[in-house]
């Protein structure tokens, strides 16, 4: 089973846009290092986390010290998103991530990253949610005013989901 390691940025974002419930139902696990779940997630939503399926992954003491080493080299890396791409490293699984830092280390350990809009992507080819919802959820992520989203890639999806809305309306 595929596994998708997320870091915090792309869970708020689908709570955001209230499509956290159907990211669960993809044909991929995700999961969180617990170094990141306990500090950026426990006391926020943690609970619901738990109950819809997370998984929570501990890493190797190599893992940990790797993860450090990240942390060391780009000092704008947190240490909860260096766990997550260690974790996604070591077991080859895919990054979730709309942060810049993270994608750049990703690239050059040659993690596979994605952020946010393929993950909608992904919710729509497996039909895990309506598009209405879809399209509704991807409008709230983009009027909040920390939404760093590419724009023209949100104008897109949101074209493409009005255009399946209208067809399926006559």
């Amino acid at each position: 089973m595929k596994v998708l390691v997320s870091d915090t940025s792309v869970l708020v974002d689908l709570e955001r846009g209230a499509l956290l419930e159907a990211a669960f139902r993809l044909s991929a696990d995700l999961a969180v290092p617990d170094l990141l779940f306990e500090r950026e997630l426990r006391d926020h939503g943690g609970e619901r986390l738990v109950r819809l399926g997370v998984r929570i992954e501990e890493l190797t003491g190599d893992g940990v010290r790797r993860a450090a080493a990240y942390r060391r080299e780009r000092r704008a890396l947190s240490l909860p998103d260096a766990f997550a791409l260690e974790l996604a490293r070591y077991h080859g699984w895919v990054l979730l991530t709309g942060d810049g830092t993270l994608r750049d280390m990703a690239r050059r350990e040659q993690v596979e990253c994605h952020g946010l809009l393929w993950l909608l992507d992904r919710m729509q080819e497996e039909a895990v949610v309506a598009v209405q919802a879809l399209h509704d959820g991807l409008q709230r992520i983009e009027a909040h005013p920390r939404c760093r989203l590419p724009r023209l890639e949100v104008r897109i999806r949101l074209g493409r989901y009005a255009a399946i809305l209208n067809r399926e309306r006559r």
